[in-house]
Formats: C-alpha cells, sequence, structure tokens
C-alpha cells in the first residue's frame, strides 16, 4: 500500500465537557487528528500505531476505516490499553487531563514499525507526542525518519510540546534532533519559545531553518502563521470565525497543510488553506467531529475573498 501521508503516534479516546457539564466521547491523539483532517481534504492516508485489544481500540479502527483512513498496518494488543484524556472548558479556554501511561501506543519499538508502509510514503507525520510517550517510542520515531527519507519521502514534525510527559531538557533534546532530518517543521508559538529560548517568530523560523528545514510554518493563533523557506517567508493571516472550542485546530492545520502539499501547493497556499480549515474546525466541540470536508474549506474561502 502506498499513502501521500502516512501519520504515526498515539491515538487516545477523548471525553469532551459540554455546556451542560456532561462529557461527550470522541477521539483524539494529535497525529490521528491530522491523519483524520488530510483524509477529509481528500489526501491518501495512512496511520500506524499499536492499539488496546478493547472497545477504545476498536472505536478507533471503526473511526478511520470511516474517514477512509489505511489501517492496514495498525496492531492491536492485549497487554496494554488504548490511552483516553478529557477536556475540560473554563475562562482560560481548554484544559486536558490524560490518563495514558502505560497504553499501548507507548509500548511501540522500532521492530513494530511497518516498514514497506513507511518506504512507500510521500509523507511521513510525526510529533513531539510521538516520541514523548516513551523511550522506545522515540527510537521508533527516529528509525521511521530514517526509513522514510532513505525511501525518498518526506518527514513533517509537530512539536506539540507537552511537558507533562517529559522535562524540557530531554525534549528539547530529542525534538531538536529528530527536526534535523525533517523536511517541514510544524512549530506552535508557544512550543517554539519553550524549545528554543526565543520569543521573535522570525527568529524561530530561522531557528528550525537552519536545523534543516526546508519549510517551517510557525502557526501564531489568530495571528495566522508564518511560513518560510530557505528564500522566502510570509506571514499568512487567520481566518475570523466564533469560536467555541479550540481542541486541534492545530492538528486540523497539520493535517490539511500537508493534504495541500501533497496535492502540489506551494507552502504558501497550503498554509491559506490549512488556516481557514483550522479556522472552523474550532466551531463544534471535540477534535474530529468539527473538522471540515474539503468543499466546507473551499466555500469557506471563497466567500471570505469575495
Amino acid at each position: 500500500m502506498t499513502a501521500d501521508i502516512l501519520c504515526l503516534g498515539e491515538p487516545m479516546l477523548e471525553f469532551n465537557q459540554q455546556p451542560d457539564g456532561n462529557y461527550l466521547p470522541g477521539h483524539g491523539g494529535d497525529t490521528s487528528n491530522t491523519a483524520c483532517a488530510a483524509a477529509r481534504q481528500g489526501a491518501s492516508v495512512a496511520y500506524f500505531t499499536l492499539l488496546g485489544q478493547d472497545t477504545f481500540g476498536n472505536s478507533f479502527m471503526d473511526l478511520w476505516n470511516a474517514e477512509g483512513i489505511d489501517t492496514s498496518a495498525v496492531r492491536q494488543i492485549d497487554s496494554a490499553p488504548t490511552a483516553v484524556y478529557f477536556v475540560t472548558h473554563g475562562p482560560d479556554g481548554h484544559e486536558f487531563s490524560y490518563f495514558r501511561a502505560g497504553s499501548a501506543a507507548s509500548m511501540m519499538r522500532p521492530e513494530d514499525l511497518p516498514v514497506d508502509t513507511l518506504k512507500g510514503a510521500k509523507f511521513l507525520h510525526v510529533s513531539g507526542i510521538s516520541q514523548a510517550i516513551s523511550a522506545s517510542a522515540a527510537d521508533a520515531v527516529f528509525e521511521a525518519i530514517d526509513i522514510v527519507k532513505g525511501a525518498g519521502g518526506a518527514v513533517s514534525y509537530d512539536t506539540n510540546l507537552r511537558l507533562k510527559l517529559w522535562p524540557l531538557s530531554r525534549a528539547r533534546a530529542v525534538i531538536h534532533e529528530a527536526m534535523k532530518s525533517c523536511d517541514i517543521a510544524l512549530p506552535g508559538m508557544d512550543d517554539a519559545t519553550h524549545l528554543t529560548g526565543q520569543d521573535d517568530p522570525d527568529k524561530i523560523v530561522d531557528f528550525y531553518l537552519a536545523l534543516g528545514a526546508g519549510t517551517v510554518a510557525l502557526t501564531l493563533g489568530a495571528k495566522g502563521t508564518l511560513v518560510a523557506t530557505p528564500e522566502a517567508r510570509k506571514l499568512i493571516g487567520g481566518r475570523k470565525v466564533s469560536p467555541v472550542d479550540a481542541t486541534a485546530a492545530g492538528d486540523t492545520f497539520d493535517g490539511a497543510f500537508l493534504a495541500r502539499l501533497a496535492a502540489g501547493d506551494d507552502p504558501f497556499e497550503a498554509a491559506r488553506y490549512a488556516n481557514a480549515a483550522a479556522a472552523l474546525s474550532t466551531q463544534g466541540y471535540g477534535a474530529v467531529a468539527p473538522m471540515p470536508q474539503k468543499g466546507d474549506v473551499l466555500a469557506f474561502l471563497k466567500g471570505a475573498d469575495a
């Protein structure tokens, strides 16, 4: 099997607090979200992880199959559970509570990797979380990067810093080392400030270009995205909506951005599209449910530019 985009990481079942205080079940996990967002934009997408042999794991298999994501490389194991998390909402935005220690995905090792699937991928997408969940998972990501690069594919990396999972010093060491082999750097401003020690967007972009990335897309929240290559850089403005829940907006950006790159867009046009997709995803609760389809994004862009 070959895919435009292969995502690798830890999926997590989501319970998202609603205005009435009840929790709505859904699906999350950054790279799984990215896979769903990319598939909804028409990209050919595959996923790799280890899932628990449990109801939550089965739910993810059902989700990916419904989204048209290739699951032939996914394995379910009975020695560890599928992870879960809760999202609560308050005056300072959304907060996450994770129950992921010992998850099936954290058991991932280099020898578990689907080598043929990796060799056939046009883009591999991984994240800081993919490496933070365990030392063996970090090693697996490094090996996956090497396999894809060796086969002529490209690698994208979202920093997605989670300091509850590892100390900043280790996160810096691992993420910076992985970024040296990545083609597309997808940091968020808050993450990048911690990781690089810089608070100027242009200096942050310069940092990741110096590590070796050919494209950097630094997301700046409502301000938009600073996109840079070694030859050019441009701030792509954000899109105005009335948001209710920003869960997975960054993952939606990643998936839409990669989908448009796979379709042949340049990074600046891909970011314009991805900004719109991310904005639309904030208009509903949960990670996957409010992600827009390609037609929704195109209609939104047409209306916004009219």
